[in-house]
Parts: C-alpha cells; structure tokens; sequence
C-alpha cells in the first residue's frame, strides 16, 4: 500500500468558534450549543440528555453549523485530556451551534485528504497523542489550530482513504441506527408510565374510585410506601485505595457518576480496578437488574439500569445502588418512577445542600422516598409491555458494544496500513 507523510497544515484549515452570552442559555431550545462534552472519548458526537445547553439569544447563520461539519475538541477540562483533538461529525441541519472551544476543520482546495477519512484520522492514537503532547494547560489542558497544523501523520491514497472509510463508516452507521431504536424503546417506555401513572389513564381507570394521598388521588387499591420498602439493597460505594492512580485500562469495572444518566449508561470515561482493589469493595457489588442512582453534586438524580455485559462491577461513593425485590415490584417500574419529571423533582428537592444547592441525596432520604405502589394487575399489564422494551434495549446495548470493539480493534490497524483493503 503506498502511503506517504504528511502535515495536517497542508491539507486542512481549522476556525474557532463563538463565545456565546451565558445569560442566554436554556435548559431546553431548538439550538444546541456545542461544547466539548458533545465528543465522546473515542469520538463522535455525543447527546447528553438533560445536561445540554441550548441558546434563546440572537444567532449569526456563521455559527450555525450544518449537515456533514466536523469539528474539533481544543479544550478539555480534564487533566488527562481524553477528549483533546477529537472530532465529531454534525448529523443534520439548522440545529448546532459553534461555540469557542471547539474547531471548525474544513479542507483545503488542494487536500489529498478525503473527508470521512479525516474524521476517522482524528480520532486516532497517534494523532491524538500527538495533540495532548503539545498541550498547553495543568488542569484545563488547551491546543490551537496551530498545535493541530503540525501534527504528522501517514496516509495511503485518497482511493485508498475513501475505501477504508466507507468500512468504518459501515460500523457506525449500525452502532447509531441502534442508538436511535435506544432512544424509540425509551421514549415509549416514559410515555406509557406518564400516560399510566401521571395522568391516571391505565388499563381499566374509568369508573375506579381514588382517594387523596401525600403523592396526590390515586385508587383505593394503590398503596404510597417508602421506596426502602420494596427494595433489598440501597446503599453507595466508596474510593479504591489511592483514588484515580488505582485506576486499570481492563479488571473490574468501577461504575462513577459520569457513567451514568437517565435511563442511559455511558461507557465514556469507564474505570476498571484490580481484583485487590475490588475486594475491598465486596460490600458495593453491582448484580444484575440494579438501579444505579447519582447522589453527589451537578448530576445528582441521574438513574438508569446497569448493563448486565459489565457484572462484575463496583461503585464508587456518588453512586448508589437500588436493588429491588423482584417479589415485590418489577425494577423497570421503579426506574421509570424515578426518571419521571415529576418524581424526579420531588426527588432533588430532597438532596441536601448548602442553601438552594442541591449538593447530596443520603441512604436514609433514598430509603424514605415516597412511591406509588399499583396493584398487582396493573402492575403485570404495565411490565408485560414495559419489560419487553427493556430487554431489547439490553440486546441493543449489546449489540453496539461488540460493534465499537470490533470498530475500535479495526480502526488503528486500517488507519497505519496493517489491514489491506
């Protein structure tokens, strides 16, 4: 395969983007200010649900990024840097905003470097070391368009290129149609509890008679009981012994609070310890079916399942783990009361903190969260539904975790010649 050395400089231009106002910013809004979060480690554009910020101030079409963009990471906040110089791609028109910390890449009119390929370059070892290399920054590690200019790296032909890309781009087009049936399966599952359980319109609600609770009219049948009742198990976790240094590439999974978000487990930023390490953290097993909630600062209430693909694994202290009596109540049903706005609310405001800050949720607070507890044939005609969806999100999680291990396996060995095509 014929491939030759080159300089970034030569074949690509970079253009920062925007500071947009603060005072501007919205939880929710039809444009998404992108910051480096947005990159997952590995690369490609991440949604963070419920942590975006959109924007409600005024907007110059030059910031407003188009279909097939692709950016650049040139700030990370992490001292480690992971997401340095990585890149994603925009899905789609109208929608993202380009904010200062990021890079615009565009290619020059004389590249011999084809688009797709460039992304996937981008999100390699060798590029990427490269970029955190000549970093500037202790705790807030920075680089510049020129840093990026004169990173080298090895390319084969642009037939080569857009041969190798269109394998890679075979991967995650099925790793993001998976994603999206995620996001379908999830959605139904909220609408069916709100429709359910908020607006009191199950199977069967014509005619019931309700009585006034503590969590509003419910029917007589129902039952409002501290969420520690149903469950055999919650409790938090704690630091291995020497904090982060302890941390492995492979072992024992250690589960941290920003693996975790609603209904979504996120493998960015996945720590692993050795089984010495593990041991000393026996009281914090995560099983199968456990409920993982964020109890510690900005993420606080973030809850979703764990995948079974990760057992055995630990928790640190800002997770807690809620293991349900399967006897008594289904977990999926107790996930979708937690992720549920209202309860969600009713939740947060519980977590102490210094003043209006919601800084920590207790065992004891957890334990005494208030439920609503259907009767037993709703609740099997609401599993019987529910429970199904759950499943398959686990095997298209699955799915998508072989699909990024072969990716991740076949990436550097395509991008430096190793694999012929």
């Amino acid at each position: 395969m014929e491939r030759r050395q080159v300089v970034l400089g030569d074949h690509i231009d970079i253009k920062h983007g925007y500071p947009f106002e603060s005072e501007y910013f919205v939880d929710e809004g039809d444009f998404l200010v992108l910051s480096p979060g947005n990159c997952h480690e590995k690369g490609g554009l991440k949604h963070r649900d419920g942590r975006d910020t959109f924007y409600a101030g005024e907007i110059s079409d030059e910031y407003l990024l188009a279909k097939g963009d692709l950016l650049v990471v040139m700030t990370d906040l992490v001292q480690t840097a992971p997401l340095l110089g990585g890149a994603f791609v925009i899905p789609e028109d109208g929608r993202y905003l380009h904010n200062q910390r990021l890079g615009l890449v565009t290619l020059k009119p004389e590249a011999e470097i084809d688009k797709t390929y460039l992304y996937y370059l981008l999100n390699t070892h060798e590029y990427r070391g490269q970029v955190r290399g000549s970093a500037s920054g202790v705790s807030v590690r920075h680089t510049s368009p020129k840093k990026i200019y004169r990173c080298k790296v090895s390319i084969p032909t642009v037939d080569e290129q857009r041969r190798i890309a269109t394998i890679l781009s075979s991967y995650d087009d099925l790793i993001e149609n998976n994603r999206r049936r995620i996001k379908l399966l999830e959605r139904a599952a909220r609408l069916l509890y709100t429709e359910w359980f908020v607006r009191g319109r199950f199977p069967g609600h014509e005619g019931v008679k309700t009585v006034k609770t503590e969590l509003g009219m419910l029917p007589t049948s129902w039952k409002v009981i501290p969420l520690g009742d149903i469950c055999t198990k919650i409790g938090s976790g704690a630091t291995p012994r020497g904090g982060e240094a302890a941390y492995r590439e492979d072992g024992v999974t250690l589960i941290r609070s920003q693996n975790v978000y609603d209904f979504t487990f996120t493998m960015d930023g996945l720590a692993h310890i050795d089984e010495e390490q593990a041991s000393d953290l026996d009281n914090v097993i995560v099983e199968e079916q456990d409920i993982l909630l964020n109890i510690t600062g900005a993420s606080v209430g973030r809850c979703c399942s764990v995948p079974s693909r990760l057992l055995p694994a630990r928790v640190n202290q800002h997770v807690m783990i809620i293991r349900v009596d399967r006897n008594k109540v289904h977990p999926a049903y107790v996930l979708c009361t937690i992720n549920s706005d209202t309860r969600k609310a009713q939740l947060l405001s519980l977590a102490q903190g210094k003043g209006a800050t919601r800084e920590a949720l207790t065992k004891p607070t957890v334990s005494q969260f208030k439920i609503a507890l259907p009767d037993d044939e709703t609740l099997k005609a609401f599993n019987a539904t529910v429970v199904p969806m759950f499943k398959q999100r686990e095997v298209l999680e699955t799915q998508n975790a072989a699909l990024t291990r072969a990716r991740d396996l076949l990436l550097p060995r395509l991008m430096n010649g190793k694999v012929k095509v």
